[in-house]
């Protein structure tokens, strides 16, 4: 039982923290900053400079943007989408795609899903679908407990607190399938599953659909919409090679208990039970 099939490599998860402890304790040797080892971590140098790597490995987008981009090429140029267009300054989202029936998605990327930035989304007026992307290019991370920090304590908090349905989200980007991230879903190898789109070779995207209500007091407890409710993530489905046992359908429940609101979420895949919270308060909504 799982949150999401695939899981971090522990071989790679040794190589960074390896990685990591000589950076800590040889990052003296370089550079020319010419300072005694003592001096050198006791200054700002080390941490700074940590720092800014960091902001900037965040900070690039353009990465994520060239995936995203050829993959709604693919799916325009096959005729499961209408069209798509990058969101005008100023909004808190990122694309616009238009679907053959005409209806319209908004797509909000994200980028591993436990920041507190999966917290900020706005669903806009005239959305008729609205789907969060999470493209964590982070080979670091754990992708069990990203799934699960993004859909129950962020994104299902905001949901129920904030009156802000979410339609749907993916989990899939340029990492998915590589050997930093090895996908389960590619482990027959008589099955060729994969799916070139432009310089990427990518396995069919994780993909988890939510209900079409917000639980209530008068209706407790929703389930996941199907998915052909969801325009765009039946394209997605169905462009990329998915099968229907892979969809992820999520529930949430609520309940009072004092001034609290509780909430439970559960994904549900291939009619199993993959995961399930417990009765938790929602906190720093």
């Amino acid at each position: 039982m799982s949150v999401i099939p695939c899981e971090q490599d522990p071989s790679v998860r040794q190589q960074i923290a390896e990685f990591a402890e000589v950076l800590k304790t040889q990052a003296h040797k370089l550079g020319d900053h010419g300072l005694a080892e003592k001096d050198f971590y006791a200054s700002t140098i080390f941490r700074g400079a940590i720092q800014q790597v960091r902001g900037e490995f965040a900070a690039a987008m353009r990465g994520k943007r060239e995936f995203v981009q050829h993959v709604l090429n693919q799916m325009e140029d096959g005729g499961f989408i209408a069209g798509w267009d990058r969101a005008k300054r100023g909004v808190f989202y990122d694309y616009v795609v238009t679907l053959p029936s005409g209806r319209t998605t908004i797509i909000d990327l994200k980028g591993c899903l436990d920041g507190d930035n999966s917290k900020s989304f706005e669903r806009p007026d005239g959305a008729d679908e609205f789907v969060i992307w999470s493209l964590c290019a982070n080979v670091g991370a754990d992708p069990r407990c990203n799934a699960w920090s993004g859909v129950h304590t962020r994104i299902s908090a905001q949901i129920i607190a904030r009156n802000q349905r979410v339609d749907g989200l993916v989990i899939w980007d340029m990492v998915c399938g590589t050997i930093g991230r090895a996908c389960p879903k590619l482990l027959d190898e008589s099955d060729a599953r994969t799916t070139v789109i432009g310089p990427f070779c990518a396995p069919p995207p994780c993909i988890y659909l939510f209900p079409s209500s917000i639980p209530s007091v008068e209706a407790p407890k929703v389930g996941a919409q199907s998915l052909m409710n969801v325009e765009l993530l039946a394209a997605f489905h169905s462009c990329f090679g998915g099968r229907d046992n892979e969809i992820n359908h999520v529930s949430f429940e609520i309940a009072s208990l004092g001034d609290d609101t509780m909430r439970r979420t559960t994904i549900e895949r291939g009619g199993v039970v993959q995961h399930s919270s417990d009765m938790t308060a929602i906190r720093h909504a």
